[in-house]
């Protein structure tokens, strides 16, 4: 049944096209399409869900008994080598991860944690004896590990950790050592209870020298099951959210490991204590290091995608079925066609889609640097470059995303059994795992600094000059109205109309690049001063800290906008193209929306075509409104994957009971009078 405000939005837009539900849902899926599915197969098995009524002990075994099952099933071999096993495909293997967010989030991250993180330490940074060692063990779960890089004192700051690693030649081994409170490694799943073993992030030293951060394998429990002499273990306790999770605290007291546990691909340690790297810069070898773990970040980004997409079907389904409030024609209406309602939930559900789309063409990147297919230094700071800019926007979002759908569910949203409470917790430490996301989007911020300095690298004044003259007349140019946008043209009919027809993709683009240069350029021009001045540098640079910020996540925005107009472009169905168009642009406008204070100070849009903006998102969000249900169908999620009663159309059953209910008793003569009609009546 379509309610008044759909048939009046139709009306008003003509014809509506209908989306191909399907061909979307192979677009959001991606390119491991067929893994995502396989994942989802798999956890439509309830051994996999979250058990609410469980309290934290019970939880975190139901949660270790889950990675058995992920085991069984061959869920956790993907990114391996195919001589243990494995395939060696790391798109397939972040695919198939992502998805266990729908099961529980707590088994997604737990799982990351012993093959993405403690795994992954052991492929990436070492070599083929420890593969033989060790992988085989990690890979069926006999060796369950922490992945110990984080301190309670040192957070994102890795290179500044104080866990020691010293050579004693006498013996051949390391001393792992914890010289203060402060490099107590912290947060670490695995770590309370069941891990037994750790990658160990410490500075190395031999022979008095401080050869910076390398990564040991360090045994924690012996064969008795008892915490191996010098371990300090404790448990975490509850947490905000994950608490599937036995996070918990290590530290050392001079546990002493062979020099061969050391995990040596890029640094080694001879039986003499003489040290050697096939890269020779500390500061590179630093960052090739963490380069290789890129993919918990990866990971992240696709995960918070979709947990917000799986809130917004909740939400959505639940809008389109729950009325509220008498409309014009005596009935009910359903929240979906409130105006309000709508702003709420559909820009969200558009950068859902952007987010999904980014990251999709993120792990393409991923894996190809991963497979070795386009490993290259170049291409190894690109991806680090994407994971800092994109792992921040789709957590942030899936917080944002999961309390709005929340409150716009009401009382039925903060029930535990309709998911949202317990996604919106469990997610809500993603925005700092892998690093704080204004850290990452500082690194992003620098990294733009530094192209945009290469662009004059070697130049001379008269081209520095020519370029700030540039600069002047395109701000000059923008001040006087965008004449190519026509805005100072006097608008006819509707101005949303005009907003329609002069922002388009190509102006939105325009609009959207054109802010990240133009930040970037004006922090560069702040910063100039500095030269080769470290105090003052450092003082402009705090000055300005925030605007890079904001830069970098206007550069991740724009990232995101591309990843989705790359999307619809390759849709060859024309109503499927039209109505993503649409989402398209609502995203697009929306993002200027948000910054039309930037836009208007500094001359890119005048203050009507500004004013117009908003009216035309509203605009665009009733032309959406016929094709909610079918954007958010789009994600593929089934029945057991979402799991909350308020979307599995018992709130269409209790509305359809309550309208055929009042029809029958208007119908049996027996309604009783409400005394406003009396009163009307009374008075003619």
């Amino acid at each position: 049944m379509v309610d008044a405000a759909v048939r009046t939005s139709q009306k008003t837009e003509g014809t509506s096209p209908r989306i191909d539900v399907k061909r979307v849902e192979d677009l959001l899926l991606g390119t491991w399409a067929d893994t995502r599915r396989t994942a989802r197969e798999m956890i439509k098995d309830s051994a996999f869900w979250r058990d609410d009524s469980l309290g934290k002990d019970d939880h975190r075994e139901r949660v270790l008994s889950q990675l058995h099952l992920l085991v069984q099933n061959k869920a956790v071999h993907r990114a391996f080598p195919k001589r243990f096993g494995g395939e060696e495909n790391n798109g397939a293997n972040i695919s198939g991860f992502e998805e266990l967010v729908a099961a529980d989030p707590s088994l997604q991250i737990k799982a990351g944690v012993q093959w993405g993180l403690f795994g992954s330490a052991v492929l990436q940074l070492g070599t083929q004896e420890h593969h033989d060692k060790w992988l085989p063990g990690i890979m069926d779960l006999s060796i369950t590990g922490a992945f110990a890089m984080t301190e309670i004192g040192h957070g994102s700051d890795v290179a500044a950790v104080g866990t020691t690693a010293t050579f004693d030649a006498e013996t051949d081994e390391f001393i792992i050592n914890t010289p203060f409170r402060g490099a107590t490694k912290e947060y670490l799943g695995n770590a309370a209870l069941h891990g037994i073993a750790a990658t160990v992030f410490a500075q190395l030293i031999t022979n008095g020298v401080n050869h910076g951060v390398h990564c040991f394998y360090v045994p924690l429990r012996g064969e008795d099951g008892n915490d191996l002499p010098g371990i300090g273990r404790e448990d975490d306790g509850l947490k905000g959210g994950l608490n599937g999770i036995d996070n918990g605290r290590l530290s050392f007291d001079h546990v002493r490991v062979p020099r061969t546990n050391l995990l040596n691909k890029y640094g080694d340690v001879d039986e003499n204590g003489v040290y050697t790297s096939s890269i020779d810069s500390p500061g590179r070898r630093f960052f090739t290091m963490l380069g290789t773990l890129v993919q918990g970040r990866v990971s992240l980004d696709g995960a918070a995608s979709w947990g917000s997409a799986l809130g917004l079907y909740i939400a959505i389904t639940y809008a389109t079925q729950r009325r509220q409030f008498d409309g014009a024609d005596g009935q009910e209406v359903v929240l979906l066609d409130y105006g309000k309602h709508q702003r709420r939930l559909l820009p969200r559900l558009a950068t859902t889609y952007a987010q999904i789309f980014a990251h999709d063409e993120f792990l393409q990147k991923f894996d190809g640097v991963f497979s070795g297919r386009t490993d290259t230094p170049d291409d190894r700071e690109d991806l680090e470059t994407l994971a800092a800019a994109l792992k921040p926007l789709s957590t942030w979002h899936a917080l944002d995303t999961l309390q709005e759908a929340r409150e716009a569910c009401g009382g039925a949203g903060f029930m535990f059994e309709n998911r949202l409470v317990g996604l919106r917790q469990d997610l809500d430490i993603y925005v700092t795992f892998e690093g704080d996301n204004n850290v990452l989007l500082q690194l992003v911020g620098k990294r733009l600094l530094t192209d945009f300095a290469k662009q004059f690298k070697d130049k001379d004044a008269a081209a520095l000059a020519k370029y700030a003259v540039g600069q002047t007349a395109g701000k000059v140019f923008h001040g006087a109205g965008l004449r190519r946008f026509g805005q100072n043209i006097a608008d006819f009919g509707s101005t949303a109309r005009s907003v329609e027809n002069g922002l388009r993709a190509e102006q939105q683009h325009e609009l959207l690049a054109d802010r990240v240069q133009q930040m970037v350029a004006d922090i560069a021009g702040r910063l100039r001063p500095a030269g080769k001045d470290k105090v003052l540098g450092e003082k402009l640079f705090n000055e300005n800290q925030a605007d890079l910020i904001e830069a970098a996540r206007a550069h991740g925005e724009l990232l995101q906008w591309e990843a989705f107009t790359d999307a619809v472009n390759s849709i060859p169905d024309e109503d499927t193209r039209q109505v993503l168009t649409w989402l398209r642009d609502l995203f697009g406008l929306q993002l200027i929306e948000k910054h039309l204070a930037w836009h208007i100070i500094n001359g890119r849009l005048s203050t009507q075509r500004a004013a117009a903006v908003s009216s035309y998102i509203d605009r665009l969000c009733l032309r959406l409104r016929p094709h909610a249900l079918d954007l958010v169908n789009a994600f593929g999620y089934e029945p057991e994957h979402v799991r909350a009663p308020i979307a599995s159309g018992i709130e269409q059953q209790r509305q359809d009971e309550a309208r055929a209910y009042y029809a029958d008793l208007e119908a049996s003569g027996e309604a009783p009078v409400s005394e406003k009609a009396l009163k009307k009546a009374a008075k003619k």
